[in-house]
């Protein structure tokens, strides 16, 4: 395997982490969101679903065995209401966006296409969730941040 193909394979096992912690997260949330962003929550613990089987596969691809989800992750804050689960899904997609945006930068072709598209929906996801968005999602936000592409640690 080439440097640069190891290199779109941490990144694709990257995602992979991100996206099994987001649906993780994502229940948490489904369990103490308010009954009007209840639809919201299940659309995006969906896509994160959905995420997760293509990366899957997109290791598998390329000759790697697919990072598991772990059995439990840590939650940054606690989770007791529907406002901590709105700032919950915001981090959760802002993680997201993150991890995406290094595959972007290691990959190409179609691979690229489809983790700025990632990128995207995330960044999108978490305005709505937060209310307000940042200039460079996936990226702004890791300034001050090493650990922000990294999923909870369970």
């Amino acid at each position: 395997m080439s440097e640069a193909d190891a290199q779109v394979l941490r990144a694709l096992q990257a995602a992979l982490a991100a996206e099994h912690a987001a649906v993780y997260g994502y229940g948490v949330v489904g369990g103490r969101i308010g009954r009007a962003r209840q639809v919201e929550a299940r659309t995006g613990y969906d896509a994160h679903r959905a995420r997760r089987d293509a990366l899957a596969r997109e290791v598998r691809d390329l000759g790697g065995e697919p990072v598991a989800a772990a059995a439990g992750y840590a939650l940054p804050f606690p989770v007791a209401d529907s406002g901590a689960a709105v700032r919950l899904a915001a981090e959760l997609e802002e993680r997201v966006a993150g991890v995406y945006s290094d595959l972007v930068r290691a990959a190409e072709g179609g691979r690229r296409r489809t983790a700025a598209q990632a990128l995207r929906e995330a960044a999108v996801r978490a305005v709505r969730w937060r209310g307000g968005s940042v200039a460079f999602p996936g990226l702004a936000e890791r300034a001050g941040a090493a650990s922000a592409s990294a999923p909870p640690k369970g």
